[in-house]
């Protein structure tokens, strides 16, 4: 276990870190509780980084502001914050605390506990609870439950240190750090703006967006002015009759769909039948057969869908891709799509709701409900 202080370097590399986060003794007349969490980590067998925000010899020297700049540094790089709140209103009121605990309480890598006496707390357990979290009331068990939080460490190193383990470990951000690996580029630093989590705990970043500073090895300069958003890769579906002598008269049976961010005259959007799987060991294919099945009705064998290609669907802004999957439809089988038209699909207790369209190519185009890449992805197809 390495144990970092306050205003103290990162170390070089990073495999899992905990930032004891809480209030501090700015006197006399209370002790720091945080010798004893770095004895009971030690104890619990932790061997990661332990991020502590206060002098290794207990004695204040720093400056306010080198302080304040190393925590904001190192709670980024922090796999896990642990809460630790022994609030006493007389000699720790742990007032910082509670802003820093909003600060960071939807960043999906907090771990909270006080003592029950503890005065001033309910606020905090009320937002632990509403985020599916555990409020603990010992420290021993607090420290466990960020020791469990974290044990699927990862090495990184330079600008991936400032990656989470939550964000690090999907395959969504692998996909896009091998990526820029490949390319010769290096990440050089990153700061986790925002992420979505899914799942019974809410532990699973589906979407998240990320300021990152990245190396162009190519132009021999640093890009720091950009966002970028991730979330796991899909499977599309082109599905298609031929009818007619021409493109435009192909049938592409297509799944309208209400959709938040859709700026159309209804909301609803016009796309292909797809969608991504929780589970990163499944192949595109099985997956794309699945979604088909699950947005149109019509269930055909998983070898029918034949893969055309993979590309990046919106590649200026968000990291994700899109495994192409074609299917030529017998006449029987389009003539069934269309007897689904206006019956609602879709996965059972989600809020996905998708109604089969059959539609010639002009249709789609003049529609002005299906966007740019959708109509790439058909053409790349029929």
């Amino acid at each position: 276990m390495k144990v970092v202080y306050a205003t103290q370097p990162l170390p070089q590399s990073i495999t899992r870190s905990i930032f004891l986060a809480g209030p501090t003794p700015r006197g006399p007349e209370a002790e720091s509780w945080r010798p004893h969490a770095i004895s009971l980590l030690q104890e619990i067998g932790f061997d990661g980084t332990v991020f502590v925000p206060e002098s290794e010899d207990g004695i204040w020297r720093q400056s306010y502001t080198d302080q304040v700049e190393w925590e904001e540094l190192c709670l980024n790089a922090a796999d896990c914050i642990v809460f630790w709140i022994p609030r006493n209103l007389e000699t720790m009121p742990a007032f910082t605390t509670n802003i820093e605990f909003g600060a960071w309480q939807s960043s999906g890598k907090c771990i909270v506990g006080a003592p029950e006496d503890a005065p001033k707390m309910s606020y905090i357990k009320h937002y632990v609870e509403k985020s599916r979290g555990i409020f603990f009331n010992s420290l021993i068990d607090t420290l466990k439950e960020a020791c469990r939080f974290t044990q699927k460490g990862a090495e990184r190193w330079g600008g991936a240190r400032m990656v989470p383990l939550h964000v690090y470990n999907t395959p969504h951000f692998q996909n896009w750090f091998t990526a820029l690996k490949e390319a010769d580029n290096r990440l050089d630093d990153a700061r986790l703006l925002w992420n979505f989590r899914v799942g019974k705990q809410l532990d699973y970043p589906l979407f998240w967006a990320m300021q990152v500073n990245v190396h162009v090895t190519r132009e021999n300069r640093n890009k720091t002015n950009e966002v970028i958003v991730s979330r796991p890769n899909i499977s599309s579906i082109v599905a298609w009759h031929k009818k007619g002598s021409t493109i435009l008269e192909t049938e592409v049976c297509m799944v309208e769909e209400f959709r938040s961010p859709v700026t159309s005259w209804d909301g609803f959007v016009l796309e292909l039948p797809g969608g991504s799987s929780p589970k990163p060991e499944e192949s595109p294919q099985s997956v794309a057969a699945k979604e088909f099945e699950e947005e149109t009705g019509l269930k055909l064998p998983e070898d029918r869908f034949a893969l055309i290609g993979t590309r990046q669907l919106a590649s200026t802004s968000i990291t994700h891709s899109a495994a192409l999957f074609g299917v030529e439809l017998s006449l029987p089988e389009i003539e069934f799509l269309k007897t689904q038209q206006g019956v609602p699909h879709g996965e059972d207790g989600s809020s996905e709701r998708t109604y089969v369209r059959v539609l010639s190519f002009a249709e789609i185009l003049a529609s002005g409900k299906c966007d740019w890449a959708n109509l790439g992805m058909i053409l790349s197809s029929i």
